[in-house]
């Protein structure tokens, strides 16, 4: 009878072949791959899953293909599907850190569209302004009572749906953002936030310049990685939303700095964000 560690290992050894399969075939099939390693195409599509999340394999209908490698990043379809339960409970939790008469920024990243969506799901606000370089997140929140979007500015940039560019300086240089909520491609406490393209990263900064607060929107799998472009060092940081796989020692480290870590519960324990008024008490430090 075989345990559940040899099964782990027969697993990995499966995963190992079909991303090498992937890489030099450039695409594969579940019913193909099903029939020569003799499991369920269930058993297959959790493998294309777990290689999905590691970068390996790009999911497709049917099968998986290569990831395109002169691509610095991920498509934003790609990159929304990844880590989708840590990231709606981060946006669920910054979403609550919002207090209603405030003007937000939210980045272009997948997380910030969760938090959006969560905002979008409290339908009382009474005056909040939201200046977002996203397109999706521009189109989740519009026609919202109580919520009026900005868009800076610039050119379109496909692969993440945002708007970059130096145009958009025009609008961030004159408006004050009480909280800046940004997600990231990478973070580590010597690098800070950063992006995989200097053009977003670029757009960013200007984002954290107009900020008095800026808050990361960080899922544990970008901890301890550095991205191309840093946007935003640590000691500029004011909070980090992040999930309870978060590295401890990092965490510990923010904190120590001063830096306000908020952890995501399970969706279950997570309220729905309410109109929060400036008096009011502000989100607890979850500890890991």
């Amino acid at each position: 009878m075989e345990t559940g560690d040899h099964r782990e290992v027969f697993a990995r050894e499966r995963q190992q072949h079909i991303a090498r399969s992937v890489e030099e075939q450039g695409r594969v099939r579940v019913t193909d791959l099903a029939e020569r390693f003799a499991v369920s195409e269930v058993t297959i599509r959790k493998d294309l899953r777990t290689l999905e999340t590691e970068g390996r394999v790009v999911r497709a209908h049917g099968g998986a293909l290569a990831p395109s490698r002169s691509q610095p990043e991920r498509a934003f379809e790609i990159r929304e599907r990844l880590q989708r339960v840590e990231k709606d409970r981060i946006g669920a939790a910054a979403a609550a850190l919002v207090i209603d008469g405030e003007s937000i920024a939210l980045d272009a990243s997948t997380t910030a569209l969760a938090m959006a969506r969560h905002l979008r799901a409290h339908s009382h606000w009474v005056h909040l302004t939201v200046i977002t370089n996203g397109l999706r997140i521009a189109s989740e929140l519009a026609g919202v009572r109580g919520i009026t979007v900005a868009l800076p500015g610039g050119f379109v940039r496909w692969e993440a749906l945002s708007v970059v560019g130096p145009l958009g300086g025009g609008l961030l240089e004159k408006v004050n953002i009480q909280k800046a909520f940004m997600g990231a491609a990478g973070f580590t406490l010597e690098t800070g936030l950063s992006d995989a393209t200097d053009e977003e990263a670029q757009m960013k900064r200007l984002i954290v310049a107009s900020a008095s607060e800026v808050v990361g929107l960080v899922d544990h799998t970008k901890w301890g990685r550095a991205a191309f472009s840093t946007f935003c060092p640590s000691d500029r940081l004011t909070a980090i939303v992040t999930d309870d796989d978060a590295p401890a020692g990092m965490v510990n480290e923010l904190r120590q700095r001063r830096v306000m870590v908020h952890v995501a519960p399970d969706l279950e324990k997570t309220p729905s964000p309410g109109i929060r008024r400036p008096s009011g008490s502000t989100a607890l430090e979850t500890p890991l």
